[in-house]
């Protein structure tokens, strides 16, 4: 088995992030979010999503962009449905358990799931995080790979 540290600093978001967005990039289903439909500049992005994860890991970066903004205008020229964000999760849980562990880890991987959902309702919703039955959002991609870990 092999042992991994906590997510700790800048450079550790810096190959998380990379090595998450390189994975997501690259995926039949949410790939061409990025890459068709907005067109994203990882190079140019890069810096803000450091930011985000920075102020809600590390408490240390001011994060002062809209983070909605993006998203709304992605979901108006393609629709995200709950399937594209239970695959953001299952990649996201992925990346992290493949390069860290611990408290911060774990903070990671909870609060992305927390902003899928969130974005998931604000975008679509109430209903589209459960198919509206109301039974909670837990994405099946992600329960997918929670069973097999």
């Amino acid at each position: 088995m092999r042992v991994t540290r906590d997510i700790s600093d800048l450079d550790d978001l810096d190959v998380l992030l990379r090595r998450f967005y390189g994975a997501a990039f690259a995926d039949p289903l949410i790939g061409p979010f990025f890459t068709e439909v907005a067109g994203t500049d990882l190079e140019a992005h890069l810096p803000h999503i450091v930011d985000f994860w920075e102020r809600a890991l590390l408490r240390t970066a001011e994060y002062r962009r809209d983070a909605f903004a993006p998203h709304g205008a992605l979901h108006a020229a393609r629709p995200l449905t709950a399937a594209h964000f239970g695959r953001w999760v299952q990649l996201w849980r992925a990346t992290v358990d493949g390069l860290h562990s611990g408290p911060r880890a774990e903070r990671a991987k909870a609060q992305g799931e927390r902003i899928a959902l969130a974005l998931l309702r604000r975008l679509a919703g109430p209903g589209a995080a459960t198919g509206g039955t109301g039974g909670g959002f837990v994405p099946l991609a992600a329960l997918e790979l929670r069973s097999v870990a």
